[in-house]
């Protein structure tokens, strides 16, 4: 398994793959939090908060991690090299995990820089040092397994075709629908709607943004991420 996070990790940064997606991350983020004049923007917030970036993170997070995990098996298929890497001393889980664990590295080495922004509030505070740790250190949980249930079905589309635009688009449409689409069913809904809205991921993201590590959110990401894992799995099983 390590052999395959090893050349997967290096393959991202041998392309332009990895520098585009910290860059657009930090870029964007950076513009819309701390530049431009506009609702998200933390300085005009009037008091120490990361909420801004925590509701932007995911919309962000939505196209790119589907832009690191979308060549993961596509481009396999297109080179004609999932034989070879089938043939390999490693189990499918192995593979599946390997490219996993790698995609979810670079997504978590574009957030690593944005702790700085809380170092920033924690300044701007008054008085220094006013502000929700707490909350902070659960939406930073929160981002994490949002990040590896978007890289789970990136990976999980990236089997169902050797293209990888096909792949991407894939990708973005369950994370979407999963995110906010069962939310905006749910609220649409006149009955059960509060059902609805439990099998979304924005629920669960918001619930741990509080600061408060309900069990049951993180059984909902795990159980997600496992669930798209595991087809992947199966799926590369059937080829």
């Amino acid at each position: 398994m390590f052999s395959i996070l090893k050349k997967e990790f290096n393959s991202f940064f041998a392309s332009p793959i990895a520098y585009l997606v910290i860059g657009v991350f930090l870029l964007i983020n950076g513009l819309f939090l701390w530049v431009l004049k506009d609702d998200l923007n933390i300085l005009n917030a009037g008091f120490a908060d990361l909420s801004s970036y925590f509701y932007l993170s995911p919309w962000l997070f939505l196209f790119l991690i589907p832009a690191i995990t979308m060549k993961s098996f596509a481009d396999e298929y297109t080179n004609g090299t999932i034989e070879i890497l089938k043939t390999k001393p490693l189990t499918d889980w192995q593979i599946v995990l390997g490219k996993f664990i790698a995609a979810l590295l670079l997504a978590l080495l574009a957030v690593l820089p944005t702790l700085t922004y809380v170092y920033s509030i924690y300044k701007l505070g008054s008085p220094t040092g006013n502000l929700d740790t707490g909350s902070i250190l659960g939406s930073y949980l929160g981002l994490i397994f949002l990040a590896s249930t978007y890289t789970s079905i990136g990976l999980f589309t990236s089997t169902l075709s050797n293209n990888q635009i096909v792949a991407f688009i894939l990708a973005v449409f369950i994370s979407f629908l999963l995110f906010a689409g069962l939310d905006v069913i749910g609220n649409t809904a006149e009955n059960n709607s509060f059902s609805i809205q439990q099998f979304g991921i924005i629920e669960h993201y918001k619930s741990i943004s509080r600061g408060v590590i309900d069990t049951r959110d993180v059984i909902y990401f795990l159980s997600v991420t496992f669930f798209f894992l595991f087809i992947t799995k199966q799926q590369l099983k059937n080829e």
